[in-house]
Formats: structure tokens, sequence, C-alpha cells
């Protein structure tokens, strides 16, 4: 018999009734029926009933032995009664009668419960990280992870794709968020970078004729926590094609998308493909954002004009959109001003409302204001009766999408226009190159490697603030899983839109020589996406925190609390790579 186990705590069945087996686990509960002891154990595979009477030699053992030690179990294999065969356990039809037991693995007193699982805060299970993880949600959590990774690796071979491993010390970058950085032995007063994304190196790969890759890649950046970002480092299936067309990006990653949540989704949920497109002035202008919950189905409707026909004082100067939220024909006041008391949560000042009664006829707070545009509400709002009608008004389209993206998706909850159970995938397209700042200058709005629409043309003879790019994300739930792009391949346009948004060539050439080089010697059309793990784990384990997804996360402190990360280091350590220290004066000891 083995050492330590002949069968794991999920296995054994009913054709096992009789045999002498051992297992190993942890003592995961315990009932003592006063003449009967039953003992959970516990390990990865899943939970086996033991047994144990008093004449047993066992038993006085069995019952002393705190919960979470590591023990093993020697026994025969009985088959339950019929009134106590547990139909949610795979094991539930048998016990163990427990013969033989040997403690493997004392315990000290647990500083939170495993079983049941109680209400601990953040900060205690991140620091006792290895016991949150043998909680039965998390060990799904971080199983499912492994899993969806294995998946997706196994689909992207199968599609064609190469896997590659780029380096994690690189050279700092001058875009995004702000690197980690390593300090060089070997160069004093270098560094390398943590890379933010494999970005210049999938490209260069493409350059250098390897077709398709994929790799399952770390990223590391230096950024606030947020519930669907981890800050410090994340995951991302990170993907680049040559002589591809955005419709080949989309189509792979739809497939590897759709197969991947339908094979991981959990019992009778629903996702349909193919994905809608909405180009991203669109998005903003009926969700007030590029990263719109498609599980609510209403849309924003922009009425400043219809407004400025009327006297009302309120909305003067202002744009207006508003949001018709139907069927709420017998919700009293007390939903309208619920809805109301939500925007002045985001920032609000109020948020205006009517009612259509079933004879068309407006009622609410404003009603008396918009008597001349009723008719002409209605039809461009398409609100019929028992239509509830909300309106947000600024100078700033940017404060009415601050405030009526989070509203546009809670009235649809209340109101039950929510799709429950549902992944509701997006792409955004169609992004503007650049955009003004508030001082007047032109910049780029997001990727400055994409490949305008219109290539050379566009930069030449478009204003730049009509000028699109071949930019892209995918969303899902109102989560943004990635950003991509038809890469900027030629270094001419790459020069110029770099112009345009105010860098000179010698700027260009400081900033993103390595790249500009590659380029310069026949590089192919290519593209590519990086849809982030953390985030598909999030909305696969319908958790609200990603944290929950990640077996060792940060707090959002951006700390290992239970490595005890970031900590100090000595002087000599300091000084074998030619840094010293320099605190701030608060933090100084």
């Amino acid at each position: 018999m083995h050492r330590y186990r002949t069968h794991s705590c999920g296995q054994l069945r009913k054709e096992h009734v009789g045999q002498q087996v051992r297992l190993s686990g942890w003592v995961h509960n315990r009932r003592d029926l006063g003449g009967l002891l039953f003992v959970d154990l516990r390990d990865h595979y899943g939970v086996t009933q033991i047994t144990a009477r008093p004449e047993s030699p066992v038993f006085e053992e069995l019952s002393r032995v705190p919960k979470e030690s590591v023990v093993q179990v020697t026994g025969e294999v009985s088959a339950r009664d019929a009134e106590n065969v547990n139909p949610n356990l795979p094991t539930g039809e048998i016990e163990i009668q427990a013969a033989e037991l040997e403690l493997l693995g004392s315990t000290e007193e647990l500083p939170l419960t495993v079983f049941p699982e109680d209400n601990t805060s953040e900060e205690r299970r991140l620091t006792y990280r290895f016991l949150d993880l043998r909680r039965d949600r998390m060990h799904r959590n971080v199983m499912l992870r492994s899993q969806v990774v294995a998946s997706i690796r196994r689909r992207m071979t199968e599609l064609g794709f190469d896997e590659f491993q780029t380096p994690i010390l690189t050279s700092s970058s001058p875009e995004g968020a702000r690197d980690f950085l390593v300090p060089s032995r070997l160069h004093p007063g270098r560094f390398f970078a943590l890379p933010q994304a494999p970005q210049q190196f999938k490209q260069m790969l493409m350059v250098a004729g390897f077709d398709r890759y994929f790799q399952i890649a770390p990223c590391f950046r230096d950024e606030d926590s947020r519930a669907d970002r981890s800050p410090g480092e994340f995951y991302q299936l990170d993907v680049e094609m040559s002589f591809v067309e955005q419709d080949d990006v989309f189509e792979i990653i739809e497939d590897v998308m759709t197969d991947t949540f339908r094979e991981f989704s959990q019992e009778g949920w629903e996702i349909t493909s193919p994905y809608p497109r909405i180009p991203y002035r669109d998005a903003m202008e009926w969700y007030g954002t590029d990263k719109p919950d498609l599980r609510v189905p209403m849309k924003m409707v922009d009425v400043t004009e219809l407004f400025d026909r009327t006297d009302f004082r309120a909305f003067a100067g202002k744009k207006v959109r508003a949001l018709a939220v139907p069927g709420v024909q017998d919700q009293p006041r007390k939903f309208f001003d619920g809805i109301g008391d939500y925007a002045v949560e985001q920032g609000a000042k109020g948020l205006a409302w009517l009612k259509v009664g079933e004879d068309g006829e407006l009622t609410g707070p404003i009603a008396k204001f918009v008597g001349e545009i009723s008719d002409d509400l209605l039809a461009v709002l398409g609100a019929g009766p028992g239509t509830g009608l909300f309106f947000c008004a600024s100078e700033k389209d940017e404060e009415i999408n601050r405030i009526m993206a989070p509203v546009r998706v809670e009235a649809g909850k209340r109101a039950g226009h929510f799709e429950e159970k549902a992944y509701r995938f997006c792409w955004i397209v169609d992004f503007p190159m650049f955009e003004r700042t508030d001082d007047g200058h032109i910049e780029f709005s997001h990727n400055p490697f994409s490949m305008p629409q219109g290539g050379m043309d566009a930069l030449l003879n478009k204003d730049p603030l009509e000028i699109l790019a071949w930019q892209y994300d995918i969303v899902c739930n109102g989560v943004e899983l990635s950003s991509g792009a038809i890469r900027n391949h030629s270094p001419e346009i790459m020069y110029k839109a770099f112009d345009i948004a105010g860098y000179d060539k010698d700027d260009v050439e400081a900033e993103f020589g390595g790249m500009l080089k590659a380029l310069k010697f026949g590089a192919p059309p290519h593209g590519g996406i990086a849809p982030g793990i953390d985030r598909i784990v999030m909305l696969l384990a319908d958790e609200p925190n990603i944290r929950e997804t990640i077996a060792f996360p940060l707090n959002q402190n951006a700390q290992d609390l239970m490595m005890g990360a970031p900590s100090d280091v000595s002087e000599q350590q300091l000084r074998d790579v030619h840094i010293r220290s320099v605190l701030p004066p608060e933090t100084k000891k």
C-alpha cells in the first residue's frame, strides 16, 4: 500500500466497497453524534467521509485532531445507508471505516475559518492566502483559471498560432502607465523595465517572418487598483498576426472567446455571436462609455435641439441626453426619485424625469416645460405609454457620460430590463486617431502605433480630428477585455502621424528607435490584440473583483501581505546596483 494514499478524496465510489484504502488530506469538518464520529477529509480532488466508533483505536485521536490538520487515514470502504447518501458529493454513496490514523501535519489556531467560509476581511484573507485558497470558492476559481488558460492554449495552437516567450527585462516605455524599473548591477546608473506588454517584441516577431504569434504573457504596470484591474501585474492572451485586416483578427478572437465562454460558463448562461460592432462615437452617445454593458438594451438619445425650442432655463445652453425606460407604468414616484438619487451619487446635481401616460400625456416635475415638444420628444425617443424618461444636461459631454453611463445600467436593472446569466460581447471600432487637449494641442487619442484609416492620404488631407484609426476594443458585460489594432507598419506614415501630434523626427527616433529600425527592413501589414486572462476568468466565475481569480494578488495598495512585499533591502544590496534610497520626508523612519 502506498505510503500516503491509494486513492484521492474525490475518487472512491460504490464499486470500491470492501476494499482497504488509504487517504491523505485535510480535516475539513467533524461531527460527533455521540457514539459515532464523522470526519470529512478533503484534498485537491474532493471530500470523503470518514467514520469511527468509540471502540475504534483511532476514535479518541480523530475526535481531538484540529480542523485543517493533515492526516492519513487507512480503512475499509463501506456503503452508506440509503438515508445517509449525500447526493451533493461524488463520493456521497460511500464512507471509510477508519482503522489507522497518522497525523502528517499539525496546525496552529486558525486565523480564519476554511469551512464554513465566513466573511473575513480582505486584508486577513490576503495575509493568509494559503488558507484562503483552501476554501471551496477560491479553489474553484484558481482551478477555473488553470483550465481556461489550458483551453485557450489548445485553441490557439489548433488555429495555427505558435507560442513564443518575450523578454521580461526590457527597456523603459515612454508611453502608457508607469514602469517598474530594475537597476542594473553591470551597467551602473542604468535600468531595465518590466514590460507593460510585449507590444514591440510581438511586432518585431512579425517583421522577423513568424506569421501567427501568441503568448499567455505577464505584464507589469505601476497602476492603481480597481475592481477589474490588479495593480502590479496581470496576464493577457497576447496575439499578433501578419497579412491581416481588422476582420481577420475579429474572426479569430470571436471564435476563441465564444468557444471558451461556452465551455466554461456556468449552467444556464447564454452567449451569442457574431458580436455587434459599435463605432466609438455611437457608443459614447448611446451608452456614455466605450465599455457598454449590452445586457441593458436601452440607449440614450441626444435631444439638445428639442430643448433648445423650450423655455426650460435649467437646460438652456447645455447639451441634453435622454434615456427612455419602458414598462414603468406601475412604478411609484419613489422609483423615479431613486434613479435621481443614484445619479446624484454619480456626481449629478439632479436628474429630470417624465412619465408617459396611457394617452401619451407627459407627467412629472418638468412636464410644464415640454408641452410644445412633447410629440417630437416621444417620436425621437420611441417612447410609448408606460415609459419613463430621464434627462441629463451639461455643457460637457464628458460629464453627461460620467453620470449617465452607470445610470443607464442601474435604471435597466431596477426596471427589469437587465439580462441575467448572459455574456454580451461587442467590438468598439473606429476610434478617433487624434483628439484636442484642453490647451488646444493635438495629441493621440489612444494607441499611437495604430494605422490611420486612409493611411498617408488621410494624414495629409483630412482634419486630424476626423481621422479614424484601425483600432478596436473587445468588451463583455461592461468590462473591457482588450484593446487592439491594425498596426502602422510604415515608417513614413508613423513619422507623419507623430508630426501631427507634435513630435519631430528626432523625438520619434529617440523614443521608438527600435521599432522604427525594424519597420525599415520590410515589415508586413500586421495586427493583433491581447484579451486579459484575469478579466476573462472574473467574468466566467461571476466574481465582482478581479483579485478573486488570482492565486496570489497584490492588495489595493499594491502590497503582497503574505510575503511582505515590497520590502526593505540592505544597504549592501543597494550598493550592488549602484543606487540609494531617498524617502519622502513623511515616510522617513
